[in-house]
């Protein structure tokens, strides 16, 4: 197949080049970026490595010219800092109001702020203040202990850190997906009382050659400020994996200025913990993990733990479970995470809308869909029929059965279904679902399955016996 992007790349930067020198510097940027695009594409469809090595070469200069071209854009859209921007010696550039300048546009990209040029930033960070407390997060005994060490007690009482006590810098979280990472780490955030970076790994990569880098560092002068801070960098392994001869230079400098940040080389790291949190602990690169002083597995819940989960996640709901019931519940969900106990009680709070639907009976009950003769709200029947008395609707019965509407004289029950309220004369407001109960439970388990699998645990055990502690 023909390459046809290198021709249209190089017709497209020659008319970025006249646009630069009639000083129409708005249309060359975005020329340029459009014939960098050209060129990335086509570079890929390129067989020659020779034609492929020059291209690069050349790839390199347009697109240094258009970060020179959006720098100046950036800071000032007049057209006569414009053009005083361009008669300027590019070997003097680097002055104390261009880096305020460019610290500015940085931080504005983490904070989620639009660039100018048609160009948006995503959300690099999200800083928030979670409202999730220790008691919200069933289990992991251990990891809250660690966490505790290194955030609460330094916060609450930093006379007891002098001499060479310090608290842990960098702890990471690893274990099974849906094991509570995330949730353990804005637990911590909320008990501390510290401001929270919640780092998006993919938004910290940018397209612009060198950004990536000055993003990571921004971060954590951000951090700094306005500590007690915690950066939380969920799948870290994605930014940080182990550095191979075939990654690119971008990916290995944005790795090299995240162990240089980590390690705190000339900045006071005091005040600022690092939480990452990965599924796969054995990607990440040697230097990273070494950083990460405290190293914890997040297991699996136990049975406890998965008992107090399924009391979290029910709520304030409406049940008939009792304490024995959340036991078995809990004995029957062995191998599940976190995760599958939240999508189990959510599956299990739908039952009784599903029986909603499916009923063919609905009798009299009170506000809280006890069954009651003289009640003004409506619950559906599991029994179908639910006494022998009830009137059952033969294939004998006209279209529109009389007998159908009359209650039963013994149990009061209507022969109807969901979407005949209406038609019956009650309002939708007279509905009420059955409690949540055993039942409802038991049938969700027969088709529930458990999303890691036995032999997956194996390696997680294996790397904690090498590098980490069970949490």
């Amino acid at each position: 197949m023909e390459n046809k992007f290198i021709p249209q790349a190089i017709e497209i930067v020659t008319q970025a080049i006249d646009e630069d020198n009639r000083k129409n510097y708005q249309e060359a940027f975005r020329l340029y970026k459009k014939a960098l695009e050209h060129f990335m594409v086509g570079v890929k469809y390129e067989k020659n490595p020779t034609s492929k090595e020059i291209i690069m070469k050349r790839v390199e200069g347009y697109m240094t010219r258009a970060e020179q071209l959006r720098g100046m854009l950036e800071k000032d859209n007049a057209p006569k800092a414009v053009a005083a921007a361009v008669d300027m010696d590019k070997g003097e550039k680097d002055t104390d109001d261009e880096t305020d300048a460019e610290t500015t546009k940085l931080r504005s990209a983490l904070a989620c702020t639009n660039g100018i040029s048609g160009r948006s930033y995503t959300a690099a960070v999200v800083t928030e203040k979670p409202n999730v407390k220790w008691d919200d997060v069933a289990g992991l005994d251990a990891a809250k202990e660690a966490l505790k060490e290194a955030v609460i007690l330094p916060a609450r009482f930093p006379q007891l850190f002098t001499g060479k006590r310090r608290p842990w810098k960098g702890i990471l979280l690893y274990g099974p997906p849906g094991t509570g990472k995330s949730y353990l780490a804005q637990a911590v955030a909320t008990e501390a009382d510290a401001t929270f970076f919640s780092v998006s790994s993919s938004s910290l990569v940018s397209k612009w050659q060198g950004e990536s880098e000055k993003l990571v560092k921004n971060l954590f002068e951000m951090a700094r400020e306005k500590k007690p801070a915690i950066i939380f960098i969920d799948e870290i392994d994605s930014l940080c994996s182990n550095r191979s001869e075939g990654e690119s230079d971008s990916t290995r400098r944005i790795k090299n200025e995240f162990l240089v940040q980590m390690q705190g080389m000339g900045n006071n790291h005091d005040g600022v913990l690092v939480l990452g949190a990965t599924n796969v602990p054995w990607e990440l690169d040697p230097a990273m993990r070494r950083r990460f002083e405290k190293r914890i597995y997040i297991p699996l819940p136990e049975v406890n733990a998965r008992k107090v989960m399924l009391g979290i996640h029910l709520g304030d709901t409406p049940n008939e479970l009792s304490d024995e019931n959340f036991t078995a519940i809990a004995e029957k969900t062995e191998g599940c995470s976190g995760s599958d106990i939240s999508v189990l009680v959510r599956d299990a709070l739908m039952e009784p809308l599903r029986k909603c639907q499916q009923a063919q009976f609905f009798t009299p009950c009170n506000d809280k869909a006890r069954p009651t003769r003289n009640g003004s709200f409506l619950t559906p029947c599991e029994d179908d029929p639910p006494c022998a008395y009830c009137h059952m609707k033969l294939s004998s019965c006209p279209t529109k059965c009389s007998d159908c509407k009359v209650p039963c004289r013994r149990c009061g029950a209507l022969r109807m279904r969901l979407y005949d309220l209406p038609e019956r004369g009650f309002s939708d407001e007279n509905l009420r679902p059955p409690m949540i109960s055993m039942n409802d439970f038991t049938r969700v388990l027969e088709h529930s399955t458990a999303t890691v699998a036995p032999d997956e645990l194996n390696r997680f055990v294996k790397w904690t016996q090498e590098f980490g502690q069970d949490g």
